[in-house]
């Protein structure tokens, strides 16, 4: 089964092919703009601890694009709250970057976001554990959470947990939400 999904990217947004796939994890979508150049799968082999985890693996030599597996919430009891995601990633032979990632949305814009853009994954690591944190204001209407490889190589991810934060928390994001007037100005350019 395919369906569109509008994904934000950086501060740019993508109409993306989230791909069902019976290999994926229960409750997860496949999506990206190039979601078709990637295998993910829940990986029995290499969990960070438990007995399973999630992978995204490049299947071509060269990738301009991204692919991620991801979920979407109502933000219920996030709503007027700064969140908290954690997770664990480890990589092999990323060329680009990868990363967690969230993002909030109201009804016509993302409210909040961070791909971890600024401080994405790269070549091999082992294990470690990641953080997002941002604000989820009152209007949000969904979240949209994952992992994503941009380019080629292979994450795996495992043992994602949200929790609520105190606001003197910094946030992650380098994200701004755009500040709109209350009425026109400048409208001749002499300021």
């Amino acid at each position: 089964m395919k369906k569109t999904n509008v994904f934000s990217y950086g501060l740019f947004l993508f109409v993306a092919l989230s791909v069902t796939d019976s290999k994926l994890p229960k409750g997860w979508i496949k999506a990206g703009d190039v979601p078709s150049k990637y295998d993910m799968y829940v990986d029995k082999q290499i969990a960070e601890d438990g007995k399973n985890c999630a992978t995204i693996k490049s299947i071509y030599d060269e990738i301009n694009g991204f692919g991620t597996l991801m979920q979407d919430c109502k933000p219920g009891k996030y709503r007027g709250k700064r969140i908290h995601m954690s997770g664990y990633v480890k990589s092999k032979d990323v060329k680009e970057w990868a990363g967690l990632w969230v993002r909030v949305d109201g009804r016509y814009t993302t409210l909040s976001f961070d791909n971890m853009q600024d401080r994405g994954i790269s070549g091999t690591t082992d294990w470690k554990k990641y953080d997002v944190i941002l604000d989820v204001p009152k209007a949000a209407t969904n979240i949209a959470f994952g992992a994503l490889l941009s380019g080629t190589g292979q994450i795996w991810f495992d043992n994602i947990a949200f929790e609520i934060v105190p606001d003197s928390t910094k946030t992650t994001s380098s994200f701004v939400q755009r500040e709109y007037n209350d009425e026109p100005t400048n409208l001749n350019f002499e300021e």
